[in-house]
């Protein structure tokens, strides 16, 4: 008996073993020390992110190779965006109050960089930015008299342009997007955009079906009550299963209300019941949710039913192509690839 209980052990433990190994991430070389929170995957061998100190980086030999470059007179903006399309476009986005907030655009792998977008309000704070395709996007900014802010483009950066304030949804005492990964702002389709919120009351999403002319708000389960919680990344893995992921980033070794799915398109979100401590972000990898945040990352292949870890490695952001290739950023530089 004791034989048989030793070997259900080992060959317990030897599953264990190959189920953490089949997905890891692999750490790669890049000459900068910023804080990276802007990530795009855009295929196999190309991704961008960017960062702090105005820092941006690309590759496109899948990570071997980063090139790091920093945007011209703009030392002090921090891009906690980037969308990219290819190896040679892609937009930034810098957060923070005033002029702070401004979107940049590159057709040339950076090598130049055109300004196409500075905020003048000073009470306006820009989170996120996506895009429907390379030349339909959309900007949201944090509340300015009780009402989100939004840009918006129809000729790929070269106007953008505010919604009408009478569309504009009506933010409730305290609330505001998190500009902690670029994702509280997600597109699908061709009109159908969604946006999270946390610092109030409870935690919410507003959906547009129409790219920003009309919004309808529902509540979330996830932690919400004060100023640093709340939803703070949104995906779908198609047109109607989608998840969130937050929590209190002052507290990220906490387990709670940090995660939820929905199945309807965002009507309802039902909260999961194995939960993960504070997660920043939330990306679908072709067949598993990944999630990141500054006490580690995990998967899940049933839909958040289960989460196996992947590392306690600190990450702001994660990102994957549509067939499955992926990385995270994070503090101090860190890239890595996930492998399995």
């Amino acid at each position: 008996m004791e034989i048989a209980v030793k070997l259900y052990y080992l060959a317990l433990a030897v599953l264990v073993c190959a189920s953490v190994a089949e997905a890891q991430w692999q750490p790669q070389t890049i000459n900068a020390k910023a804080d990276f929170r802007g990530l795009c995957a855009v295929s196999s061998n190309v991704a961008w992110v960017s960062g702090t100190h105005a820092t941006y980086a690309r590759t496109t030999d899948g990570g071997n190779n980063w090139i790091v470059g920093t945007v011209p007179e703009a030392s002090k903006l921090d891009f906690r965006d980037v969308k990219a399309f290819g190896e040679n476009v892609a937009y930034l986005l810098s957060a923070g109050p005033g002029d702070a907030s401004r979107i940049y655009k590159t057709t040339d792998g950076g090598k130049a960089w055109a300004l196409q977008f500075k905020n003048r309000d000073p009470r306006a704070f820009f989170d996120a930015l996506a895009f429907w395709d390379e030349i339909h996007g959309i900007a949201l900014g944090d509340p300015v008299n009780s009402r989100f802010q939004f840009m918006t483009t129809d000729d790929g950066g070269r106007s953008w342009t505010p919604l009408s304030a009478a569309t504009l949804p009506p933010a409730l005492p305290g609330e505001g997007a998190f500009a902690a990964s670029g994702t509280c702002l997600v597109t699908n389709g061709t009109q159908d955009v969604w946006f999270g919120t946390g610092g109030a009351k409870v935690a919410r999403i507003f959906h547009s079906k129409n790219r920003g002319r009309d919004w309808t708000v529902v509540p979330t389960p996830l932690a919400a009550g004060t100023e640093s919680a709340g939803v703070f990344s949104i995906a779908f893995r198609d047109p109607t299963h989608g998840m969130i992921v937050g929590g209190d980033y002052k507290k990220p070794g906490e387990t709670g209300a940090t995660a939820a799915i929905t199945a309807d398109a965002g009507q309802t979100w039902n909260p999961l019941d194995r939960l993960v401590p504070y997660r920043s972000a939330v990306a679908w990898a072709k067949d598993q949710w990944v999630v990141v945040g500054t006490s580690g990352s995990n998967y899940s292949r049933d839909n958040g039913a289960t989460w196996i870890a992947l590392d306690r490695n600190n990450y702001n952001s994660v990102a994957f192509t549509a067939s499955g290739e992926g990385w995270a950023a994070g503090p101090a530089g860190r890239i890595a690839r996930f492998t399995r």
